[in-house]
């Protein structure tokens, strides 16, 4: 018998433009940071802004936007990564149980990031180094997320990319 199969809404509209945004205004500030200071420096009030805007989604927003969502126990996150050297890994219809973490961390650089950056006035080396050890924290971070996400895709047979822009991913008994 055909396993049955159906098309769920999983990120919404807020999640969705958050999550690009948040991309692009990275790229930007990452790109500016020497050349264009000014620029840079409205972009991080931008990322500060919708740091905050995701943080107070994590606890008021849709399902899968819920941090008591997707942020697993250890325990969780060590089955899933033990799930990824099998026959078959677990599939979730929200986020992985490593995927909910590297939320976490991501938020986490760009908050230190952030808070560092708005404080750079002073002209404190220190602030600086730790302001740039966040900035390049972040991005590893992004790198280690992007190759997440197409192992994922590629392991569930599924475009999460897509997903992150449509909102909708297919999803079948075998969903967690």
């Amino acid at each position: 018998m055909a396993q049955s199969t159906s098309i769920l809404t999983v990120w919404d509209p807020f999640v969705r433009t958050f999550h690009w945004s948040l991309a692009t205004a990275f790229a930007v500030g990452w790109l500016t940071a020497e050349s264009m200071p000014q620029l840079h420096q409205q972009i991080g009030y931008f990322i500060g802004l919708l740091l905050v805007l995701r943080l107070l989604w994590g606890l008021v927003g849709s399902r899968y936007a819920r941090f008591r969502d997707f942020l697993a126990p250890p325990t969780q996150v060590m089955r899933y990564l033990r799930s990824l050297l099998s026959a078959r890994p677990l599939h979730y219809v929200g986020h992985n149980p490593v995927g909910g973490w590297m939320i976490v961390a991501i938020i986490g650089a760009l908050s230190v990031t952030v808070v560092t950056g708005w404080t750079l006035g002073n002209g404190s080396e220190q602030l600086e180094e730790i302001h740039e050890a966040g900035a390049e924290l972040t991005l590893a971070l992004v790198m280690i997320h992007i190759g997440g996400v197409l192992l994922a895709s590629m392991l569930h047979k599924e475009n999460l990319v897509a997903a992150m822009l449509t909102g909708r991913k297919q999803a079948g008994e075998e969903n967690v």
